[in-house]
Parts: structure tokens; sequence; C-alpha cells
């Protein structure tokens, strides 16, 4: 791969299969992005040539309008360069005689002007698909779908959990390493984090991404919807557009409990909602689990698994017998269903524990201490 030490024009790069592999179908098995890295010049030229290597998929081009200017630009300069010197045509037999530009020369600057034609004067959107998000992700993850008509809780590597909703899925990693955690959301799905201030979390849907650090909070986005939408029952959330839409003039909304956003896909637009009641169709939407208090008083632990049960729509099977005199004072509120479970255990005594079988959760004790 030392040769591409010497690559000093676009067409060296897109003649190269690896490079095509990396740009294309986020292979790297050669280094490109760090050996990229090394070199402001060459990661000038590195990404000419991504741009025009992207230009050749059209129909499925994440191209904005200033990406096609800017590659149309690099073209023509360097159209105008080899004008200016003598050896212009012999170069330009040699360029058109490799066997991959053959096609690219052919169609580039049309693909070229097509896109930007399409984006400036037909395209009122940029419609962002799931699959996309996932592509995006070079790490193995794992998906979840939810094709039952109940929701389904999913349980994360950091303890977080996830209320699934029908017709939805989730992808993740089996367990988050690096510095952030991410997940990719198509559908609704309601959202408790584990607090890590090291490690923020992000949730991409559609067109955006939401971050937090510990909170709890509702994202719907179905493909199929003009809209996304993002409600915070405890905590704080910011909302920005993903990286596939997001200009540099993008700003990020700040979301504070009880507040919301709506974001129209059509205009990539924000819409804040400072107070939810006043939504008719979010105030018709909130849930059992953005609603019931975790706030407990010296009440019975029957009734504290049943409010669990009423929120995640589970089913909680516990020795009513030997539970049936405990009274706890604890506060579950901004905490995953699995932390809240711990908690409840950890107050009833030192011999209760639980497990988790996807809906169904079994309480072990032998009492209260």
């Amino acid at each position: 791969m030392q040769k591409r030490n010497n690559y000093t024009e676009i067409e060296d790069f897109l003649s190269d299969e690896s490079f095509q592999s990396w740009i294309l179908f986020k292979i790297d098995e050669n280094g490109w992005e760090e050996w990229t890295l090394e070199n402001g010049q060459r990661a000038k030229l590195v990404e000419n040539a991504r741009l025009l290597l992207l230009a050749m998929k059209v129909p499925d081009s994440n191209l904005s309008s200033s990406d096609i200017h800017k590659a149309l630009h690099t073209t023509w300069i360097k159209i105008e360069e080899k004008e200016n010197q003598n050896h212009f045509i012999r170069n330009s037999r040699r360029f058109f005689q490799r066997p991959f530009i053959t096609g690219i020369a052919a169609s580039l600057l049309f693909c070229l002007i097509s896109v930007w034609f399409y984006k400036d004067h037909f395209a009122t959107d940029k419609v962002v698909t799931y699959k996309e998000l996932i592509d995006e992700n070079s790490e193995g993850l794992v998906e979840q779908t939810n094709n039952s008509n109940k929701s389904q809780i999913i349980t994360l590597s950091d303890g977080s959990s996830v209320l699934l909703q029908p017709n939805s899925k989730l992808s993740y990693p089996k367990i988050f390493t690096g510095n952030e955690r991410k997940v990719y959301l198509s559908g609704e799905g309601f959202f408790e984090i584990s607090k890590n201030p090291k490690k923020p979390f992000y949730v991409y849907a559609n067109e955006i991404v939401t971050k937090v650090v510990g909170t709890s909070f509702r994202v719907k986005a179905y493909s199929d919807q003009p809209n996304v939408e993002v409600l915070v029952r405890t905590g704080k959330v910011k909302v920005k557009p993903n990286n596939l839409v997001a200009s540099k003039d993008d700003q990020e909304v700040v979301l504070l409990p009880n507040q919301a956003l709506r974001f129209w896909r059509k205009d990539l637009k924000f819409n804040k909602i400072t107070n939810i009641t006043e939504d008719e169709t979010l105030a018709h939407s909130v849930g059992n689990i953005e609603q019931l208090s975790f706030e407990f008083t010296d009440i019975p632990v029957s009734q504290i698994f049943e409010t669990i049960e009423q929120a995640y729509l589970v089913d909680i099977d516990y020795p009513k017998n030997k539970l049936k005199d405990c009274h706890l004072t604890t506060s579950l509120s901004d905490q995953p269903l699995t932390e809240k479970l711990k908690i409840v255990c950890k107050s009833i005594g030192t011999n209760t524990s639980f497990e988790m079988n996807g809906n169904q959760i079994i309480i072990n004790s032998d009492g209260c201490n």
C-alpha cells in the first residue's frame, strides 16, 4: 500500500480498489482513515476523491448542495489545470484507458449536475433511513425487533433499559466500548439511561440524534411519518440533526423535564414545546411510564410492584405471603428498570433477588428484614 504515498491526483484514488471499498462499503482493511489524517493536504485530496466517488451513487447520495458545488468546483479546476498543460491530451488518454475510470469519466459530470439540479429544484427534504444509520456504524450491532402487539423491555450492557413499542426496532452493540454509547432506533422507544458523565448516550433516529448522560425520555421516529418527536420525562437531553443532514449552522436544542421537540423531516426544522400539556397530540400520547410516580413513602411492596407492572407492561411474580407486611420508602425516579429492581430487592433484604426473562420478572425472597 506504499504506492498511495505517491498519489497526487483524484483519479489515483478512484482507481484504487481498497479506496473504493473504504468509501462505499466502510471496509478499511488497509488503514485509509489513519493514513488520511496524517497529512492535512492529503486529507483534502482524499475528501475530494470521496465526494466524486459517492456522486456515482445518485439514488442513495448523501451529498448536500454545498458538497455538490465544492465537488464541481474541484473538478473544473483540475480540468482547467490540465488544459493549461501541453500534455493534456496524452494524460487524458491514459486516464480514460483505466477500466474503473471509464464509467466514472462518462457519467461523473452528468451525475454531479443531476444531483445538484434535483436537490436545488425538486428535493425539499432529506430522508434518512434506518439502514443508512446502521451502515454508518462500523461496530457489530445486535438488532431487536418488536413484531408483537405490546411493548418489549430491552436491557443494554450498561444497565440502561428501553421500552420498545410494537412495529419498532433497535440496534445496539452487545457491549459499549470507547467513550460513547450509541443506539439506533426505528419506531418508538422509551429510554431510561444509566448515568455515566464520561460516556454520553446517543440515540440516532431518522434525521436527528439525541444526546444524554443519564435521564428518561421517549423518541418516536417511524420511517413513514412526517416528523420525529422527543419527549423528556426526567433529566436533560440535547437534540440536533445527525451528520447525514447537518450543516455547520445547525444548533442543538436543549430539552428539560416535561418539554418536547417535534422535528419536521421535510423542512429539517425543530419545533420546541415547553409545555406538553398544551400540545393535544403529545398530551394524548403520554403513556403510563411517563405519568406514574416512582416516589414511595411507607408504601406496601405489592403496590410498588404493581406500579412497575403498569409502567413497563411486565408481569412480576413474587412470594406474596412472605412480602405482604413489607413497606418501603424509596425513590425509583430516573432509574432504568433493572436499577429499580435492584433498589427494591436491596431494600427488602439481602436475601432478595430478581430474574428477568423478557417481560417476565421473578422475585425470590425469604421476606423483609
